[in-house]
């Protein structure tokens, strides 16, 4: 039985408690974790923007090659860091299961749906009244709500996962695989983003040991590992911007078998990439390291930062130049809520970012020394 080291899950500071206030970094947290989780959060933030961006703008500039760059392996990375700390709570009963893995995220995406939707009334009601509202919100229960859907897909795979915890490791990584590679296209949100993704939380859960063995190894011998990432970067490069002839997937890095490999590989990138600034330090690395620590604040609140500043500056014409305005949206909406979540942290607004008591199944969980968590599952 392999060693997992005990830590956080992605998307929030700890499982219960997202935004918890401390003047230090607390002891269980691996810090190569909080750093790879802001590359990831910034990059996502960095897609919505600079594609909105380009849509109001009528072009591109130089952030589309960023986002073209990092989207094979973007998600993908997000959701292996989300399935390497499942270990922790896998095979505990289903009330505390549920309260970690299932309210937690519920409490965050039926509220922020809510408040998103409420700043869209108009749009999504069309003058229907609040009929239309109610009918649109009831939707959301069963098809993820815009950029929601991770979290509502977090919740979904832990599930999955738990009630397949008696599947042998290989045949349950298979059929994950084997979804992904289908690329299955229905239309619905939940159904696409379950069978692409779902493969990347399981190698988290499955390979997470290795993972973190991994991300040692390359402190220990960076050299060799700068070398390493500057060849999977020429290798990302090269897939992720030819053309692939095939309307379906416009890029060799989208065809079926290629964004598989692509994804595992740029999520591993992405780690080692991250224990490398670990152990560099500097500003650089505590900036990404704050934004990882409450990644779920950013990843909630950065829509409307972002519409704003975007119309603000498309309107005014002040800055023609879409790639300029792409960078200072991307900047706007990861800073804006990292503020407003340190302004209300000790408000009553606080449960905007943290799930208060009342919405716990058990009590909130207590931080621990970070000392090696026995894994049941690893291959």
């Amino acid at each position: 039985m392999s060693a997992r080291p005990n830590t956080e899950p992605a998307l929030s500071a700890r499982p219960d408690d997202p935004v918890r206030p401390r003047a230090a970094p607390e002891a269980g947290r691996l810090a190569w974790v909080d750093v790879a989780k802001g590359i990831c959060i910034i990059l996502v933030v960095m897609m919505h923007s600079t594609l909105g961006v380009g849509e109001a703008m009528g072009g591109e500039g130089f952030m589309h090659h960023v986002v073209e760059f990092a989207k094979p392996f973007r998600i993908p990375d997000f959701f292996l860091l989300s399935g390497l700390f499942l270990g922790r709570v896998v095979d505990r009963d289903w009330r505390l299961f549920a309260d970690r893995r299932i309210v937690h995220f519920a409490y965050f995406y039926l509220l922020w749906m809510v408040l998103q939707s409420a700043v869209k009334y108009g749009q999504i009601t069309e003058g229907a009244g609040p009929g239309a509202f109610l009918a649109h919100l009831a939707h959301g229960l069963i098809e993820p709500y815009s950029t929601l859907w991770f979290i509502y897909l977090l919740a979904v795979f832990s599930v999955v996962v738990k009630l397949c915890r008696r599947v042998p490791g290989p045949l349950l990584l298979a059929g994950a695989a084997l979804l992904q590679l289908a690329s299955i296209e229905t239309g619905s949100t939940l159904i696409d983003e379950f069978c692409a993704r779902l493969v990347y939380f399981v190698g988290g859960y499955l390979f997470a040991a290795r993972i973190f063995a991994l991300a040692d190894r390359v402190r220990a011998r960076s050299g060799l590992a700068l070398l390493g990432l500057a060849a999977w970067a020429g290798i990302e490069g090269v897939l992720a911007f030819t053309p692939s002839g095939v309307p379906a997937h416009p890029t060799l890095a989208g065809l079926p078998g290629v964004s598989l490999v692509l994804g595992a590989a740029g999520a591993l990138a992405i780690v080692s990439a991250a224990a490398l600034l670990t152990r560099a330090g500097g500003p650089v690395t505590a900036a990404l390291r704050a934004c990882g620590e409450r990644s779920i604040v950013i990843y909630l609140a950065f829509f409307l930062p972002m519409a704003v500043l975007r119309t603000v500056l498309v309107k005014s014409g002040v800055i023609t130049d879409v790639g300029l305005v792409s960078l200072l949206v991307t900047a706007t909406a990861v800073a804006v809520p990292l503020g407003i979540e340190r302004l209300i942290r000790h408000t009553p607004a606080r449960f905007l970012f943290r799930r208060p008591a009342a919405f716990h199944l058990v009590g909130e969980e207590r931080p621990v020394p970070a000392t090696p968590l026995a894994s049941p599952r690893t291959i």
